[in-house]
């Protein structure tokens, strides 16, 4: 068949320059001399994101990880081959600084906002890259709060480094076969060296990032209470000084619905020499250093391919002609793709500000109010987007109709792929109770208050004062629930998940209002009606 009709395809252009989000955050909260030192490189990864490293995560996703168990003469060697495609993204993630940023400290304050845009640009072109990347930093961030001596210096030196032949990713070992979220269920047992270190014994249920240089697990000393109580955190290098493989048994890859070019495995361990990190017994408040820090990833990596989907879904509706026009000339197609991109603006707000109060407490410039914030901003942010993401993608692939269910656009494997994020790093139900027991046990709830309260004050146009007075109402309607549900604790859990998410949509809602304050524009008013309701 030859001639005739030929649907356009969605075109990608540079990720940075085309993002009037991140580029309208960054202008409005960085300050300019920071941006003016960073806005090149930012515009360098955008072009990648749309070119070469599109081309690595193809590569990565068209052969992913395989294992091989034994080799050709029957010895054991569990050895995982991955694909030159996801070495080269390792290689690239390095030499651009993508955790190194956040520890070189050169923004001050704002330089895990900086950090944190890198690694919003490349997520979606990463095929999931981001996965190790994001256990990387937080072991870096676990090992710059809690770690010591010449083991501190050794990991850190690694993690942060920008060439690829020194940088080490981390692996995140916490999941068994007996419980997933309830870590205190943890089976995995530390058995005491004359050295200091210790001999491992159990098994990981997941573990991404599997050819790790290192990874972070939990385990119980021989002899410590059962629970949280009696968990310890370790560190351990994967392979020996030989390069085989540290008492580790890899028992099968997981053949997951998305993120397929990541290999996840179960791993039995056997006397795996690991080194304890932090107080015996105080493994689990030590490893939600780690957690913040991938946890925050998580919400970046949801406003990430929110955005990627979109910039698809837009792209294709300002050139496919249906009906005699294009199809962002319909009104209801147009109203649709308005409402996906007021979803964006508010989601990314929210994560791009919890970025500058993590950057804020890395550079020692947070007060008490901005670490409970930071708190009980966290599991918000990651259960509000991550639920998000999941939304908007859907409705851009439908956007694209049939052509958007095929498998050689990419959107079906970023639908598949975004799922995994509504899991990873605490569910969307666990985390909802987190921040119901920050709320009332760490007066984290009369912090965010006074944040909220403080920025509607401060909104005086006249011209918002319509969607100033309902955040107003909800906020009350908010307070009340929660002095309800103090007095009745199973109440209370019922609820907890729509608390938490109408609290992140009031929390982005008085972000948005704040800008649209400072930085008057045309498109106020469809965010004020889909974030307040007025307008």
């Amino acid at each position: 068949m030859s001639g005739g009709f030929i649907q356009p395809g969605p075109r990608l252009g540079n990720q940075y320059r085309d993002d009037a989000v991140l580029r309208a955050f960054l202008a409005w909260r960085m300050p300019a001399e920071v941006l003016a030192g960073v806005e090149a490189h930012l515009e360098h990864l955008g072009e990648r994101a749309r070119g070469d490293f599109l081309a690595m995560a193809a590569e990565a996703e068209a052969h992913p990880p395989v294992l091989r168990p034994y080799d050709a003469w029957g010895r054991r060697i569990d050895e995982i081959a991955v694909s030159a495609g996801w070495r080269a993204l390792e290689r690239a993630a390095a030499q651009e600084g993508l955790v190194a940023a956040a520890y070189e400290r050169r923004q001050g304050p704002w330089s895990r906002l900086y950090q944190g845009s890198l690694a919003y640009l490349f997520h979606a072109s990463s095929a999931y890259f981001s996965c190790p990347l994001a256990m990387t930093d937080g072991a870096a961030r676990l090992f710059e709060v809690h770690g010591s001596g010449p083991l501190r210096e050794e990991v850190l030196r690694h993690l942060t480094s920008r060439d690829p032949d020194e940088f080490w990713t981390s692996g995140q070992w916490m999941t068994e076969k007996i419980g997933g979220s309830d870590v205190s269920a943890t089976q995995t047992v530390a058995r005491p060296r004359p050295d200091g270190a210790c001999e491992l014994y159990g098994d990981k249920w997941f573990s991404s990032a599997t050819t790790a240089q290192m990874a972070m697990t939990l385990a119980r000393i021989e002899g410590d209470p059962p629970g949280n109580r009696g968990l310890s955190l370790f560190f351990v290098k994967t392979r020996r000084p030989d390069g085989g493989l540290n008492g580790i048994t890899i028992h099968r890859l997981k053949d997951k619905l998305g993120t397929r070019a990541l290999p996840t495995a179960e791993l039995g361990l056997s006397g795996t020499e690991a080194r304890p990190v932090g107080e015996r017994g105080r493994g689990v408040p030590l490893i939600a250093t780690l957690f913040n820090v991938t946890r925050l990833w998580n919400a970046v990596c949801a406003v990430a391919a929110m955005r990627r989907a979109y910039a698809l879904a837009r792209d294709y509706a300002d050139r496919r002609q249906a009906f005699g026009r294009r199809l962002i000339d319909h009104p209801l197609h147009a109203r649709t793709l308005e409402d996906l991109d007021c979803e964006i603006w508010g989601s990314t707000f929210l994560t791009l500000h919890l970025l500058g109060l993590q950057g804020l407490d890395e550079a020692g410039e947070a007060d008490a109010g901005c670490r409970l914030l930071l708190r009980i901003l966290t599991p918000i942010a990651k259960l509000y987007t991550a639920k998000q993401a999941l939304g908007v993608v859907s409705e851009c692939l439908e956007s694209l109709g049939g052509a958007g269910y095929v498998e050689d656009n990419g959107l079906g494997r970023l639908l598949r792929d975004t799922q995994v994020l509504s899991i990873w790093e605490g569910t969307t139900n666990v985390l909802s109770l987190d921040v119901l027991r920050a709320m009332r046990r760490e007066g984290a709830g009369e912090a965010l208050e006074q944040d909220v309260s403080a920025r509607l004050a401060a909104v005086r146009d006249p011209g918002l004062g319509a969607a100033r007075a309902r955040l107003l109402e909800r906020w009350s309607t908010c307070r009340a629930t929660l002095s309800g549900l103090d007095a009745e604790p199973d109440a209370g859990q019922q609820r907890a998940r729509s608390l938490a998410f109408e609290l992140a949509r009031i929390y982005a809602a008085s972000l948005l209002l704040e800008y649209l304050q400072a930085v008057p524009q045309p498109r106020a008013a469809p965010l004020l009606r889909f974030w307040t309701g007025a307008g």
